[in-house]
């Protein structure tokens, strides 16, 4: 009997600390919910506060880039270079040349800080100042230029299946407007930018943009050669009326010939740009290791001889 009460009683134990432990995290639910929407909202505050420093940001450069902008005349050059970078808004331009007025005068303004505290005379400290400003000047053209240099050699690699997707699609039967729609479809997981031109593209051509302006559309947007010839090829195939699907094929196995060429040109540069590092990094580290012990062991013995 005693043995009895002792099980029951534990058994009774167990089931309140169960009981316990169920009704815990039960009664702590709306607490947890209340931490998490709490945390929502300092979330979602925080978010604002950056959006609200973004645009107040956006509204200093565009109104630094906005009195720059007027005594420029190469203002369609430098527009066509931001679209080639992938920057299509209206404000791109006064937004690019006012940060490049606004990083040259943080470096100018830096420089001629603490160019006195080194003791340098006020002329150095003026010549220091028109030095950073140009130097702050010039950052966003090399920033600008490595993306659109990485956006026109993205578009170059996937360019040659694209037109091989193109001439499937133009073989199956579709139009050369839908195989547009479906290539943009399919080639955006490839290159998310070549995608987007071509989608550009078709989104003209539905808006009423007459297909060969469209298309020369793309190939300015680009900047690309290829695309350009590519874009060349499909205008001069609609006016005379020819194969549009023998025309592409041919033109594709052009590009995927240069492409092979552009590798067989990196791989035979690939020499030359290792004998830098081989003749500054590797060979000094090999003499130290090969030639080390016979240096000490020819110190040792010249020191004990004299």
């Amino acid at each position: 009997m005693l043995y009895l009460i002792a099980v029951l009683v534990g058994l009774a134990v167990t089931g309140a600390i169960m009981l316990v432990v169920q009704l815990v995290p039960a009664a702590s639910e709306p607490i947890r919910r209340l931490e998490e929407m709490e945390e929502g909202h300092l979330a979602v505050l925080a978010k604002r506060r950056r959006e609200d420093r973004a645009r107040r940001l956006q509204d200093l450069l565009e109104n630094l880039g906005a009195r720059v902008e007027g005594g420029r005349s190469d203002l369609p050059e430098v527009r066509q270079f931001l679209i080639h970078a992938g920057y299509t808004n209206p404000t791109a331009v006064p937004i690019y040349l006012g940060g490049r007025v606004l990083l040259g005068s943080i470096f100018a303004g830096i420089i001629l800080t603490f160019i006195p505290l080194l003791g340098l005379p006020p002329l150095g400290a003026l010549f220091g100042a028109i030095w950073g400003f140009l130097f702050g000047w010039t950052i966003p053209v090399f920033v600008v230029g490595s993306r659109v240099k990485k956006r026109q050699k993205e578009m170059v690699k996937a360019l040659p299946d694209a037109l091989d997707l193109l001439v499937v699609c133009v073989e199956a039967g579709l139009a050369l407007n839908q195989a547009l729609v479906r290539v943009s479809e399919e080639i955006t997981n490839v290159s998310p930018v070549l995608g987007e031109q071509i989608a550009l593209t078709n989104l003209e051509i539905r808006a009423g943009t007459p297909r060969e302006d469209a298309l020369r559309n793309f190939g300015e947007r680009t900047g690309v050669d290829d695309i350009r010839s590519f874009v060349a090829m499909l205008i001069q195939t609609d006016r005379f009326g020819t194969s549009i699907a023998q025309a592409l094929r041919t033109h594709a196995d052009v590009l995927r010939t240069k492409r092979r060429q552009r590798a067989e040109e990196a791989s035979a540069k690939t020499a030359i740009k290792m004998l830098f590092p081989l003749v500054f990094f590797i060979f000094p580290a090999m003499f130290v290791v090969i030639l080390g012990p016979a240096v000490i062991q020819v110190y040792e013995t010249l020191s004990k001889t004299f």
